[in-house]
This record gives C-alpha cells, sequence and structure tokens, in this order.
C-alpha cells in the first residue's frame, strides 16, 4: 500500500474548498489523501521542506510568487484551478453615486457614514498587505481610517452584521469567495493600482511526488478547472455544513 498523497492548503475555507476538489481527483485513482493547512508563509514553508506533496494553491504572480520563489526548483506548476483578484467592496446598500472610488472615502458623505475600521484576515495574505499599503497611499489614515488584520471571523462576520444593520463598511475581499455567493458586493474604484492583478491560483505539486501520484492521476489533475463562482459556491456550501 502506497503513502497517501499528502495536500496542502493555506488555512482559509475557499483554499479548503479547492483542496476537496483535488482530493476527489486523487481519490478516484485509488490514492488515499491527508490534508494540512497553515497560515500563508507556513504552508508555503510546508511545501518547501517536502512536508506535503501538493499545495491547492499559490496565487500567482501578485500575491505568492515571493513565497513560491525560493522552491521553484522543486515543484511543477500542474494547472490554474481559478483566477483570483482582491478588491475593497463595500455593502450593496451603500449608494454608488455617494462611494464608487477609494479616493471617495476622503469626502462627505464617507467621512459621515463609513465605519473607519478596515477588518481584514491575517497580516500574511496578500489582500493584507495590499490594504496596509493603501491606507498609507491613499491617505487614509489622517482621515481616521484604520486597517487591522484578523481572523476570517471577525473579516467575514463583520460584514455580514454590517448587511444586516445596514451599515456602511469596507470590507478588503478576494474573487472567488463564499460572501460573493451570497450577496452583491460592489467594489470600489482603486486608480493607484494597489490591489495586484488577477492572479492565476496554480495547483503545485512536488517533482519528488509525482512518481506516486501517477502519470494518470497528474493528466487529470492537469484538466481540473473550478473557476472563481464555482468556488465561491463550493466554500459557501462549506460554511453551511459546519
Amino acid at each position: 500500500m502506497t503513502d497517501p498523497i499528502r495536500i496542502g492548503h493555506i488555512a482559509l475555507s475557499f483554499h479548503e474548498a479547492s483542496a476537496w476538489e483535488v482530493a476527489r481527483i486523487l481519490e478516484s485513482h485509488g490514492h488515499d489523501v491527508t490534508f494540512t493547512s497553515a497560515p500563508h508563509e507556513a504552508a508555503f514553508a510546508m511545501l518547501g521542506r517536502g512536508e506535503i506533496d501538493i499545495l491547492a494553491s499559490a496565487w500567482l504572480p501578485s500575491s505568492h510568487e515571493a513565497y513560491l520563489a525560493p522552491m521553484l526548483h522543486d515543484v511543477d506548476k500542474i494547472t490554474v484551478l481559478y483566477e483570483p483578484y482582491c478588491i475593497w467592496g463595500v455593502t450593496d446598500h451603500v449608494p454608488e453615486s455617494a462611494v464608487a472610488s477609494v479616493t471617495d472615502l476622503l469626502r462627505e458623505p464617507a467621512l459621515s457614514k463609513m465605519e473607519p475600521l478596515i477588518q481584514g484576515i491575517n497580516p500574511g495574505a496578500g489582500i493584507s498587505r495590499f490594504s496596509a499599503e493603501m491606507i498609507r497611499q491613499y491617505g487614509l489614515g489622517a482621515a481616521g481610517y484604520v486597517f487591522r488584520t484578523g481572523s476570517e471571523a471577525e473579516c467575514f462576520d463583520r460584514y455580514e452584521a454590517a448587511v444586516a444593520e445596514g451599515r456602511w463598511v469596507v470590507v478588503p475581499l478576494w474573487h472567488p469567495q463564499f460572501l460573493h455567493h451570497r450577496y452583491r458586493i460592489r467594489a470600489l474604484k482603486e486608480p493607484k493600482g494597489l490591489l495586484g492583478t488577477r492572479d492565476d491560483a496554480t495547483l503545485v505539486a512536488r517533482k519528488d511526488a509525482r512518481l506516486r501520484i501517477g502519470a494518470a492521476a497528474l493528466k487529470d489533475l492537469s484538466q481540473l478547472y473550478i473557476g472563481n463562482p464555482r468556488l465561491s459556491e463550493l466554500e459557501d456550501e462549506l460554511h453551511r455544513r459546519a
């Protein structure tokens, strides 16, 4: 009996949802699988140390290229699972005529009505790095806005509460993400281009695991494409089952 294929993913629920799709293909080829999750930098470090065989996935080039670069000679890029990109979004009840762009946060009515806290997720996430830079380069701190890192629950629960209560908040988010399956979240225009590009969410596998994974399974993995809307739906299903 061969050892299980070790699937790693960043410890966020949409990464977990994509990892389950990878596992489904591996299991169809008779493999047992195990799952390991960790924060962004730690997940890539595990891949580099050979503690996982597959990572689902690396967002390239904007968000995770710096994490993957030290181990490029040890891994193969298998397929692009979806095309993520980052946004600053607002609840649908915030009128676009009042707040259409990040720059509108610096004038009325946003200065009076928008909550100053911009609640993010963990500090290793690309959206967190981008958001901290947004605060600096747009001069939002001088206007009272604060970006704060935290847990998924702190970020997502705050947004859902704001929707229910009709409050004005900015949420630093990305596509795909389960909140997009539940709500209409309007992305603010971001003229400075600080939120990165549209990435390729790339499934990567260690070269020393290719033989155990097998050519047939690798071929099927190379044809796996989930897409942003479907992954948002799959992640929402995970949350509703939790």
